[in-house]
């Protein structure tokens, strides 16, 4: 089976988590935004084999790390969309601007459309290009476990900004309706930030989209 642990790292309290295969032990981490040494210490205690680096947007807080920890475990990094490229060069810049550990940029091994997908020992998960909070953010969906890890497109009782630049409002909230609501309502999403919740919850109650 498919599983998971999220561990909120750096200042913004961002949720990377550690998904795996419960028989091969295979892991990867989504979001590595900072704070390695608690990610890595959790990966061991678990007896995790990190294998693989998905990004769902190039923001600071989900992606600062990432340049880090590919280099020190020689792993490949897994997206974004390629809408994000001018995020993913801002990456040192924005470190600074925000107080966070210096950041690199990178390449991805593998950028992501919408479409894709992924894999991680048996399993897979499909992949759903999201803009709208940024224009190269993309979801990482498992519709064996129910789950998906959405980053910063929709939170329990929110949505994401739209307001950093490329940001589009309409384009969030028809990647919410259009990707993420056909998942179905008992899906559990994974946001970027706070609490899980469903997707059926979020229809019936969340002021921005309730009723879509």
């Amino acid at each position: 089976m498919l599983k998971y642990l999220t561990v909120p790292v750096t200042a913004f309290q961002q949720n990377a988590s550690l998904v795996w295969d419960d028989q091969t032990r295979q892991a990867a981490v989504i979001d590595p935004g900072g704070d390695l040494d608690l990610l890595l210490g959790e990966a061991q205690r678990l007896g995790l084999k990190l294998e693989q680096i998905w990004i769902t947007h190039a923001h600071i807080d989900h992606a600062g790390a990432t340049a880090e920890l590919a280099e020190r475990l020689n792993l490949p990094i897994i997206g974004p969309h390629p809408g994000d490229q001018f995020w993913i060069d801002l990456l040192p810049d924005t470190a600074v601007k925000y107080g966070f550990a210096p950041s690199k940029t990178f390449t991805p091994t593998r950028w992501l459309q919408d479409g894709d997908s992924v894999t991680l020992g048996a399993h897979t998960l499909q992949v759903r290009h999201t803009p709208g909070h940024t224009p190269g953010h993309v979801v990482f969906y498992s519709p064996e476990i129910q789950r998906a890890f959405v980053g910063d497109v929709l939170f329990a009782g929110s949505i994401g900004r739209t307001d950093f630049p490329q940001g589009n409002h309409q384009d969030l909230i028809d990647s919410i309706t259009q990707r993420l609501w056909p998942m179905g309502n008992d899906t559990v999403f994974i946001p970027g930030h706070g609490p899980e919740s469903t997707f059926g919850s979020e229809r019936r109650s969340n002021p921005y989209v309730g009723g879509t």
